[in-house]
């Protein structure tokens, strides 16, 4: 008969999955996650679920939800053998949805698998994840690690994530008061972010067996290597974009995500109004320059797939827009009114890319 006390499973570590392996890195976590914590968290990490008191100072709550992933993205991080940046990517990509409903983010949530627990690359994983609860304002209240044998190649990792944040109901944003004459002013973005990345895996690829690339070998255009460039993490646009809901009149805001202008910019716009950007109103990351040169991509299917150098658009009054610019300028953004909201009728588009137009101001 087996002792009580013995605490292995044989056949279950045999299969795969060791317990005592993967049970000791709970320590490691909650080592990780304790600079994430906000005086709200009634919980520690290891029960089987976290607990968070709403912030007394909303008077008329409402809680708004996310959830969103990494991507292929994560196929590059293992190709290239570094995982301390793709935990941003997995809070940016969520936190920047919840902000843009004029959203608090409060809680963060991670789900990490792979096939076998490699230790350095989960806890590389997760210190990303909580830098980008840091830099977002949330607590990384607690999350899952999975060990799934043969569900994952070696080196390679899955990571997902999730978020809670809340807004007064008078403030919600929602695109409603979008109107006629408002400007559009882009926050730029760090790169690609996280969308895209299968289309540049497979330009990236292409371009080294071809001879044109090297991974690590610095790129003259942008003053790195390809791997530093394509493995920048995703921007948080959080603590800014809550600076301007406090003191500004912000009407709308589009976190420009998978689907670039196109399929984002229409989504947050009313009934009766459009979109006129001109793409030529902000520089590009050089990165976009390797990866038109490497695939001579068409301009129409870099609008379609990427942001193009702009991670967030605000819809806000014109007249506020110079004020908008410099606020974000002393909060370190790199920010440009690249459009305008003009009167639509039923049978046009809601958006018009069109080079070299001027925007209202």
């Amino acid at each position: 008969m087996a002792d009580d006390n013995d605490k292995t499973a044989p056949a279950y570590a045999a299969a795969g999955v060791d317990l005592d392996h993967d049970e000791a890195f709970i320590d490691d976590i909650k080592e990780i996650v304790r600079g994430t914590h906000r005086p709200e968290v009634l919980s520690s990490i290891g029960g089987f679920a976290g607990l968070f008191k709403a912030p007394d100072r909303y008077k008329d709550p409402i809680m708004v939800a996310a959830t969103d992933g990494v991507g292929t993205k994560l196929q590059l991080a293992s190709q290239i053998g570094r995982y301390d940046t793709i935990g941003i990517d997995c809070v940016a990509m969520v936190v920047n949805d919840l902000v843009v409903q004029g959203a608090e983010p409060l809680i963060f949530l991670d789900y990490v698998a792979m096939g076998e627990l490699d230790k350095k690359r989960a806890s590389d994983a997760l210190r990303g994840v909580a830098e980008g609860c840091k830099r977002a304002g949330c607590a990384l209240l607690g999350g899952e690690t999975a060990t799934m044998p043969g569900s994952y190649p070696p080196g390679e990792i899955e990571l997902v994530g999730f978020a809670v944040g809340v807004v007064e109901r008078e403030n919600v944003v929602d695109g409603s008061t979008i109107r006629e004459g408002d400007a559009l002013i882009g926050i730029a973005s760090s790169g690609f972010h996280s969308n895209g990345y299968s289309l540049v895996r497979k330009i990236l690829d292409q371009s080294i067996a071809d001879g044109r690339s090297e991974l690590f070998g610095e790129e003259p255009e942008l003053k790195t290597s390809l791997a530093s460039a394509l493995l920048t993490p995703t921007r948080i646009y959080v603590k800014p974009l809550l600076n301007l809901l406090r003191d500004f009149e912000i009407h709308g805001m589009c976190h420009v995500t998978g689907g670039g202008f196109l399929g984002n910019v229409p989504r947050v716009l009313p009934n009766g109004v459009r979109a006129r950007i001109d793409p030529e109103a902000w520089p590009r990351p050089g990165v976009y320059d390797w990866l038109q040169r490497m695939a001579e991509l068409p301009e129409s299917e870099l609008q379609r797939v990427f942001n193009c150098g702009i991670g967030m658009l605000v819809v806000a009054p014109a007249d506020q827009s110079e004020d908008i610019l410099d606020r974000l300028s002393v909060l370190g953004e790199r920010a440009y009114v690249i459009g305008h909201i003009e009167r639509k009728e039923a049978d046009e588009p809601a958006l018009l890319m069109d080079p070299g137009s001027r925007p209202r101001t």
